[in-house]
């Protein structure tokens, strides 16, 4: 073939490439359009049309009804130019095109935001925080994960191989194993290229604790970003996974009797300077007074928060003492059974303590939309700045061998052990539910009871798979 007869068979590839204006629903499923690539500038300034009742859809396919939305109304799915990310064609498996995608914000037809969009309820959540303290958040998402081989969701949550053989072999790596590690290549290399070609910035990938389990923290960025991060990591972990014929699960409990999949999310905020305000050397622990009110503001709404940030029928299951999750509501350092853990800061090297000290959330799941549960630990923090509120004590212990009396002196709380006990915890919790508009508290409770509902004659390992599929 000549060049001019290559050119334009590429020129043709491109014109049948598709991209993906998307975003990210109430229960963190991603959803959207495509279009032609080469069409795209023509809608970066309107968008695409959009439905109200898309946000009313559930994980598990049904849409909840009821519901506030209807068969009425039209919005916009308006693409950020600044989150394009692609991921090539692969070069061994011609089904799989490249994928490129945009995260869009959802607005009214004359280009308001929309009360239910969630960038916009963090975004408005991080104008606060500016407006009245002058500070930034900094944030970043640590995602656990499993690797399933085809068919092991239908024969059961026990697992499947990483190697992507299509086997489906009970046994696995021992956890944290250099043998784990190398049974996901080249999954492991392939995604850690996709999302750092991505902007996504990933530090690291390596084997966990439950059977192909892996673990892919990332750097921290600005608020917004480090959420749409969140949104990106997902999609195109699972895209690496499809082409190996593997599913990657970010299911927050695959077997009831195993580790599950949380997500992390460390926190700090920065002053007009751009300094950390969470550090104090002469602080325990090294927390400042400023970050003892922002974790006293999560603390005082663990409960409600939970219903946002772990957010499905099998996430409480996984927040439980002794389950390398979250077992209480409290602040601890260096201690991952609480609620709000302080990471160690490190000496080795010369790092800097001020840079290292941040807040780190362990309630989190991928059920959860990462917006949403974000903005949701600001605005709970930001009550605690309002307030002052007193750092609250920072336990130095299991939370689990604690008694009545010390569990009263350390703040030591329990989580909603049940999806319905955390949506009554938001539902009494005042300031939590004013942190929604009216029309976002009934559209998001609509789609949760739709979940419970729908899963109310399964047991736990029947709702643990029906989850592992929906994401």
């Amino acid at each position: 073939m000549g060049q001019r007869q290559r050119r334009a068979g590429d020129a043709a590839v491109s014109s049948r490439e598709l991209i993906a204006l998307v975003c990210c629903d109430l229960g963190a499923i991603v959803r959207g359009r495509s279009l032609p690539a080469s069409e795209l500038d023509e809608h970066l300034q309107a968008g695409v049309g959009w439905v109200p009742a898309n946000h009313a859809l559930t994980p598990l396919g049904p849409i909840a009804e009821p519901n506030p939305f209807g068969s009425t109304g039209d919005l916009r799915l308006l693409p950020d130019p600044a989150t394009r990310v692609r991921v090539e064609a692969s070069t061994s498996d011609p089904r799989y095109g490249a994928l490129e995608l945009l995260l869009c914000d959802i607005v009214e037809t004359d280009g308001r935001p929309w009360e239910c969009c969630p960038r916009h309820f963090l975004r408005t959540a991080l104008e606060e925080l500016e407006r009245e303290f002058d500070l930034r958040l900094r944030a970043s998402f640590e995602h656990e994960f499993q690797l399933l081989a085809p068919g092991a969701l239908g024969a059961g949550p026990r697992g499947g191989a990483a190697a992507g053989d299509g086997d489906d072999r009970p046994a696995a790596a021992l956890p944290f194993s250099l043998e784990a590690q190398r049974l996901g290549e080249p999954f492991a290399s392939e995604a850690m290229a996709a999302l750092g070609g991505a902007g996504v910035e990933p530090e690291r990938i390596f084997a966990e604790f439950a059977p192909h389990q892996f673990e892919i923290p990332v750097r921290a960025s600005d608020g917004l970003g480090s959420a749409d991060r969140a949104v990106v990591l997902r999609e195109l972990v699972r895209e690496v996974a499809r082409r190996h014929r593997l599913r990657a699960s970010f299911v927050p409990l695959l077997d009831p009797a195993k580790a599950g999949n949380g997500v992390h999310v460390h926190l700090s905020l920065l002053d007009g300077a751009g300094n950390s305000v969470f550090y104090d050397p002469l602080a325990p622990a090294g927390l400042s007074e400023t970050g003892g009110r922002f974790a006293a503001g999560v603390l005082r709404h663990a409960r409600a928060l939970s219903a946002l940030s772990a957010p499905s029928p099998v996430s409480a299951a996984r927040l439980r003492p002794h389950r390398w999750s979250a077992g209480a509501a409290c602040l601890a350092e260096r201690n991952r059974e609480a609620l709000l853990r302080i990471p160690p800061l490190v000496s080795l090297a010369g790092l800097d303590p001020a840079r290292q000290l941040r807040l780190e959330y362990r309630g989190a799941d991928a059920a959860a939309n990462p917006h949403l549960a974000l903005g949701a630990i600001v605005r709970a923090g930001l009550e605690g700045l309002r307030g002052r509120l007193p750092t609250p004590p920072i336990l130095d212990r299991d939370p689990a061998g604690l008694d009545d009396l010390e569990a009263e002196r350390y703040g030591v709380g329990a989580l909603p052990d049940s999806l319905e006990g955390s949506l009554q915890a938001l539902a009494q919790d005042d300031g939590a539910r004013a942190w929604m508009t009216p029309l976002l508290y009934e559209a998001y409770t609509s789609v949760k009871r739709a979940e419970l509902a729908a899963v109310a004659d399964m047991d736990l390992a029947e709702r643990c798979r029906r989850y592992a599929a929906a994401y």
